[in-house]
């Protein structure tokens, strides 16, 4: 839960009371820069124990107003569910709830906005908070819980560990954004081989040109390592689906260099439909 997204969504109008309830549910779930949101229309109704048609038409006009954006998909035992963000620029956009400040002049008593401070005969101070102050009761985590937070600790962590070490640069914080990062849906793995990535390309550089860990995973410095990791993994499919195109070829024309062709290649072969196993025996080649 975040309250800052919370505070947020609290202080504007949305235009009516369940509109406003479904934004303030989404809200308890999104991290500190709105994102991270999965929870299923259905979960949304349950908890809100508003209208299957209400919760949806809410979500898409959300959706259109720009205040909620899909960021991408979590597999679930139904299918998949959405990952949602909030996007604080669009509700930052909508009208306050705040009063008008209403200058009312000078008065001989005037109303107090902070606490009281207890009687002035006696001398004795009021209290420095309300009576009425907030508390947040925490329910204890499950043991399904604790066991995938200490999965995420250990990604993250491990994730942190690959940076320089020498820029690391408050731990607590640089967790706290990693394990953003990976809910709103990109992988442990990609993450990490794009701080490695980061890591070896600033090898070397003068303390002007680091930059701590904080400020990079903040300002998602990883995106570009993680294009890169992308790209890459796109290089070694196309080479791989070329190599197999090859070894399907050589197969076809019954070319000297099949006696090299591995059985497990001609597996894979046959099951991806390039060759027949005709065409395998008839280059004196075991199916």
């Amino acid at each position: 839960m975040s309250w800052r997204i919370a505070n947020e969504c609290a202080e504007r109008r949305f235009g009516s009371a369940a509109r406003k309830q479904i934004i303030m549910f989404l809200a308890d779930k999104a991290s500190d820069d709105g994102s991270g949101i999965w929870c299923s229309k259905g979960t949304i109704q349950r908890h809100t124990e508003l209208g299957e048609s209400t919760v949806k038409r809410t979500i898409n006009d959300f959706l259109q107003e720009g205040i909620l954006i899909q960021t991408g998909q979590r597999r679930c035992q139904n299918g998949y569910t959405v990952i949602y963000r909030i996007v604080l620029d669009g509700v930052s956009q909508l009208e306050s709830t705040a009063e008008p400040e209403i200058e009312t002049g000078s008065t001989v008593d005037p109303v107090q906005s902070e606490p009281g401070t207890g009687s002035m005969v006696d001398g004795v101070g009021g209290p420095q908070w309300t009576p009425n102050h907030p508390k947040t009761i925490h329910k204890p985590p499950t043991r399904r819980r604790e066991a995938a937070e200490e999965v995420e600790d250990f990604e993250s962590e491990k994730i942190l560990a690959a940076y320089p070490e020498d820029r690391i640069r408050n731990p607590r914080t640089s967790l706290r954004l990693i394990a953003a990062t990976v809910k709103a849906g990109v992988k442990p793995d990609d993450l990490l081989q794009a701080v490695k990535a980061y890591a070896k390309e600033s090898e070397g550089y003068t303390r002007s040109k680091v930059c701590f860990s904080d400020n990079w995973f903040k300002m998602r410095r990883w995106e570009k390592g993680l294009a890169e990791v992308q790209a890459d993994r796109e290089k070694a499919r196309e080479a791989e689906a070329k190599g197999r195109a090859s070894l399907a070829e050589w197969i076809q024309v019954r070319h000297p260099l099949c006696r090299h062709i591995t059985n497990r290649q001609i597996e894979d072969l046959v099951a991806s439909n390039l060759v027949t196993v005709e065409q395998v025996r008839a280059a004196g080649l075991q199916a």
